[in-house]
């Protein structure tokens, strides 16, 4: 009888680890369930300027990336210019960020349904990422190149006044320098969109860290891979944890009975 749930509870924890590695692939090639993306990924030969990167294999349409580049555009009415005008060099970012969002087919590890967060649901989009590591160069030279531009919150995800269709500064606050902000360039890639990004020390190139802007092959696959095995080899060590602790826990009380 001993042996026999030895080997239920060994086939269990060996269809729970291929059930997780079946799961954790699919993570690798996915689109999030959010606002403009595709149902799939794939390619995409006309896409638009700094959304070009992914035209092999995007989660955006070539319109998607367009609107990208504009001011207010459709896709979420959002004003870079809410405290004057954003300066070009500052504005290449977040379109970049914008392209990245849209079209990236490798953010499966760290999407989340936005029905489990903790702040409010957003009525607009399903899914969200969470803490998807940046590149330490990358965010510096973001935060370097929009230290002298100007806005009032430092989180721009919520909070704003939209009584006008279009983001204005909500009422009680001011336009201060980047720098009063954002005091740091890890304050700014994790607070201005709600922990969507987590700084990290890694550098562009080092396989550890997601890259908004590539050229030629798509880096962030091997990235997505690392942090998708990762998580896999957590999911299979807690599995074996809770399938093994209550058998050794009714080690003592077995013992007493003859099988």
């Amino acid at each position: 009888m001993k042996l026999l749930c030895s080997i239920m509870l060994l086939v269990l924890a060996s269809l729970l680890t291929l059930t997780s590695g079946t799961l954790s692939l699919d993570k690798l090639n996915m689109c999030m369930d959010g606002k403009h993306q595709k149902t799939a990924p794939g390619p995409e030969g006309q896409l638009f300027l700094q959304c070009t990167p992914w035209r092999d294999n995007a989660c955006c349409t070539a319109n998607t990336t367009e609107e990208a580049h504009e001011d207010n555009s459709y896709l979420y009415n959002f004003n870079w210019n809410h405290c004057g005008a954003m300066s070009p060099s500052c504005k290449r970012h977040f379109i970049q960020d914008t392209c990245f969002y849209e079209c990236s087919p490798h953010l499966g590890p760290w999407i989340q349904p936005v029905s489990t967060w903790a702040e409010a649901p957003d009525s607009w989009r399903k899914e969200r990422v969470l803490n998807v590591p940046i590149c330490k160069d990358e965010c510096e030279q973001w935060w370097e190149d929009c230290k002298d531009d100007f806005t009032c919150k430092s989180n721009w995800h919520k909070g704003w006044d939209w009584s006008s269709k279009v983001n204005k500064c909500p009422e009680g606050s001011k336009c201060r320098k980047w720098t009063e902000v954002f005091p740091t360039p890890k304050s700014m890639c994790e607070e201005i969109w709600s922990n969507s990004y987590l700084y990290t020390t890694h550098l562009k190139g080092s396989g550890r860290c997601m890259q908004l802007w590539f050229s030629g092959k798509n880096p962030n696959r091997e990235v997505a891979e690392y942090y998708n095995q990762a998580q896999q080899s957590r999911s299979f060590l807690l599995s074996l944890f809770l399938l093994f602790t209550p058998r050794l826990l009714m080690l003592p009380w077995m013992n007493n009975f003859i099988f």
